[in-house]
């Protein structure tokens, strides 16, 4: 029986402790990093054995095999997890940049400069991988961090929260700056504590966002559904355009990244259809298409509920569309503003597509899975933000910062620059950060 954690006291160590990491050197954060990498490494069999009690409970329940391949983590995982970290340690570091700097006056110099946002509460899938590339990612930020994972990974997620928070704080780092929560009671206890807790980023489903922020005051970060659509135009390469349809949609299915709907431009859809129609079913891929797409292909009949579906699974939908308007108003409409691509040999066309598409994430003639806060070099993600506010797309270190202003001066009053008379003006001058 698991020992029930006091979440208000935990949040308010957590704040402690992200005053003392804010200010952490960046040396510091890297020594401690290396160390998680060097500690995974040691520790692969335990890890491996813990998820092994995790994958054997959850074949019991009968868990989806989609989300069995997200809950698996061996060898080649902890390897690929290791390497994100390596390449995290090689960033600059996001706290202490200067931003600009403007004089206001002589000897009066106002300076906007990048800092952590404090502590941060995460609620993540069934994905091992996933805790330790928030963790590190909130480490090298300077934020602390309460994780809660999938139940279906409870043993895996224990020890590697153990691993990372034992090592960083015998590498410097303050102590409670990670915790991990247990249950859905200590979510819902989490959305409470807006005096210690400056952000929460839930990944999950569209529902399961909705609750969280119908039920804090505490800023919400993230996106539901990952609904990212493929269009193939009239004037697109179609051989280029089958590998980029199969490699979006198949090479990893379960993702939020994965394409979930094809549009098909009705001047190219005669040859193209076939085309792509044995390349999906090649990888098993089950095909729903509209009226148009049954005209010339044998696939199931789509209803109007698969264009607003995240399958997460070999299932894809397909369009016949007329035209580049009328993709970019099926996208507006039906998708989740993630990530879209067309697959065009028209540079004006690609332009006004990644214009209009309103979207976090838009590519053109590349597949929708590069997507991601390690593929675009932000050394792996906390998830991807729909929001248009403070970070969108992957977020990365740079989504983990925020800002304050410092203004330096040396004896100023604000009633020398007021009223008809005053002795003093504003020089507003543009310095080099």
């Amino acid at each position: 029986m698991q020992q029930k954690i006091n979440i208000k006291e935990i949040a308010k160590v957590a704040k402690t402790a992200s005053i003392q990491l804010a200010v952490v050197k960046t040396d510091v954060k890297n020594k401690a990093l290396t160390k998680i990498v060097e500690a995974l490494k040691q520790k692969t069999p335990e890890i491996i054995s813990a998820n092994r009690k995790d994958l054997a409970e959850a074949e019991k329940n009968k868990l989806a095999a989609p989300l069995l391949k997200r809950l698996k983590f061996d060898e080649s995982k902890i390897a690929e997890v290791c390497a994100g970290i390596e390449t995290l340690i090689n960033l600059d570091d996001p706290v202490g940049k200067t931003l600009s700097a403007t004089e206001l006056d002589k000897g009066l110099k106002l300076y906007k400069v990048t800092c952590p946002i404090g502590v941060i509460g995460i609620v993540f899938e069934s994905r091992p991988d996933a805790l330790v590339q928030i963790s590190t990612l909130c480490l090298k930020s300077g934020n602390a961090a309460l994780l809660k994972g999938g139940s279906e990974a409870e043993n895996t997620n224990k020890i590697l929260a153990q691993i990372i928070s034992q090592t960083s704080e015998n590498a410097g780092l303050p102590k409670g700056w990670l915790h991990l929560l247990q249950t859905r009671q200590d979510v819902k206890e989490m959305l409470a504590q807006d005096d210690d807790i400056d952000l929460i980023i839930p990944r999950g489903s569209n529902e399961f966002v909705r609750y969280i922020m119908d039920n804090t005051n505490i800023p919400v970060l993230g996106h539901a559904d990952g609904i990212c659509h493929v269009y193939v135009d009239g004037e697109a390469d179609l051989d280029m355009a089958v590998n980029i349809t199969v490699d979006s949609k198949c090479q990893y299915a379960a993702v939020c990244n994965a394409a979930e709907t094809l549009l098909v431009d009705s001047k190219i859809a005669a040859a193209f259809l076939p085309k792509v129609k044995t390349a999906l079913e090649q990888n098993k891929v089950e095909l729903r298409g509209c009226p148009k797409t049954l005209a010339i292909i044998d696939v199931k009949p789509a209803a109007e509920k698969d264009w607003s579906t995240e399958y997460l699974d070999y299932i894809l939908s397909i369009k016949v569309v007329d035209g580049l308007d009328e993709a970019i108003e099926h996208i507006n409409r039906y998708g989740s503003a993630h990530t879209d691509a067309i697959v065009t040999s028209s540079k004006e066309k690609a332009e006004k597509f990644m214009d209009l598409a309103d979207s976090a994430n838009v590519l053109w003639n590349c597949s929708t899975r590069f997507s991601d806060g390690f593929r675009y070099g932000l050394g792996a993600e906390v998830g991807i933000s729909t929001n248009k506010i403070h970070a969108r797309g992957p977020v990365g270190l740079e989504g983990l910062v925020i800002y304050k202003w410092k203004l330096l001066g040396s004896g100023q009053i604000v009633a020398d620059y007021t009223g008809k008379d005053a002795k003093k003006k504003f020089t507003h001058k543009r310095l080099e950060n």
